[in-house]
């Protein structure tokens, strides 16, 4: 008896106990798209991510003098000793950085302003930023209405000012125009040209922040004792511990560092929370690989019980077979083709139900259509095995039946 008889001769099996084949079934089924399903899902969760981290920054560092600042008494103090990047070193550093990637550079101007339109003004909590034309780019924000400073505004230190959702609610009114408008932060007065893009809860709040061009912020803002800030944006994330070591040469050259002296600032890269939040979704997969392999399993001990009850019902049909000629083997194989094909029929359904539900995130999420070839894989795999184990013992029960002893059951 070839392949084909065999599998035909189970296809008759499973149409003889339609209802209980349909429940084991759907046990293989939701098995298995509970499998996919999840590990589709993590996969385009885990590209949103990181496509996210990459919008935040996740292929930027930033270059600091590593004090941490405090308050006292209204007063800002340095906790550390090591000197503030100036603005000529951090300009000198924008200048001589000749890697492959975009440099910014830029200050806090203030972090306890107060912005005023006509008789509307603030809490004393806008953090106000002095940046440069890069600064949206590096920092993952971007202008949600309006435009960005140009370079000549930034290098000449125009009166210009972008400023967060936050902000704007609380001086302006619902649907006012708020482009072209003249706040005041203390008595200097500035024009809004543009309105930052809000990155959600998720994200740092750029909220309630205000960003003005670094001369300007120099000039409005005056103090000796203040350190800038540099960050960069690699072209390639592959590229950015090298892009870090030359950073490092070039801004010890600008500070005049000499050879075998320690570094007096601080590089931070910001992939660290990314790198984080992706080790957790390997927990979740570890998670889903149990989750889904107990199923298999409930849903083989499932099919064993129906393959046994089969055997019983089929007693006659067995001893009618070997009075024929039908010999051991073919008896084995004809129940183990059974058990197999009632789980690959489930993996396959459970395959599509996964693959469907999994692209369903990933739409919701935006990230493309995904397909887990090795998971895919590996549950056909699981599932052959599971029908192999499921039905050894009920086909070797059924070869074993004694032919005489098969025809006199009733």
């Amino acid at each position: 008896m070839n392949l084909t008889e065999n599998i035909q001769l189970a296809i008759r099996a499973i149409r003889a106990n339609l209802l209980r084949t349909v429940l084991t079934l759907l046990i293989i089924t939701f098995g298995i798209m509970a499998l996919i399903g999840i590990l589709t899902a993590t996969e385009g969760i885990k590209m949103k991510m990181v496509s996210s981290f990459s919008e935040m920054g996740s292929n930027t560092f930033g270059i600091k003098n590593d004090a941490a600042i405090r308050r006292s008494g209204g007063r800002r103090k340095k906790k550390a000793e090591n000197p503030n990047i100036t603005i000529q070193q951090a300009l000198a550093f924008k200048e001589s950085f000749q890697f492959p990637a975009t440099v910014s550079v830029s200050s806090i101007a203030d972090d306890i302003a107060i912005i005023k339109y006509e008789s509307q003004k603030t809490n004393p909590n806008v953090k106000v930023f002095g940046v440069d034309e890069n600064y949206l780019k590096v920092s993952g924000q971007n202008v949600a209405e309006g435009r960005n400073f140009s370079k000549s505004e930034v290098e000449n230190g125009s009166d210009v000012i972008l400023l967060g959702k936050d902000v704007i609610a609380k001086i302006f009114q619902p649907y006012d125009t708020v482009i072209g408008k003249m706040v005041s932060i203390g008595t200097k007065k500035f024009k809004v040209v543009g309105l930052l893009g809000s990155k959600g809860a998720s994200q740092i709040s750029t909220d309630n922040q205000a960003i003005v061009p670094l001369q300007s912020a120099r000039r409005s803002f005056p103090d000796e004792d203040k350190s800038y800030i540099i960050n960069v944006m690699v072209d390639k994330a592959e590229d950015l511990d090298l892009a870090i070591e030359e950073a490092t040469g070039v801004l010890r050259s600008v500070r005049k560092l000499r050879l075998g002296y320690e570094n007096d600032f601080a590089i931070t890269k910001s992939e660290r929370l990314a790198d984080q939040i992706l080790d957790q979704l390997k927990y979740v997969k570890v998670a889903t690989f149990v989750i889904g392999i107990l199923t298999l399993i409930g849903a083989g001990i499932g099919l064993m019980n129906i393959m046994l009850v089969s055997v019983n019902e089929r007693t006659r049909e067995i001893g009618i077979s070997k009075a024929l000629g039908a010999t051991r083997r073919t008896i084995l194989i004809q129940f183990l083709t059974e058990a197999i094909l009632i789980c690959q029929i489930g993996g396959f359904f459970g395959i599509i139900l996964g693959l469907a539900v999994g692209n369903g995130v990933g739409a919701f999420l935006k990230t493309g259509f995904i397909f887990p070839y090795l998971w895919v894989l590996l549950g056909i795999v699981f599932t052959f095995i599971v029908g192999l184990a499921a039905g050894i013992y009920p086909a070797i029960k059924a070869a074993d039946l004694d032919p005489v002893e098969a025809l006199r059951y009733e």
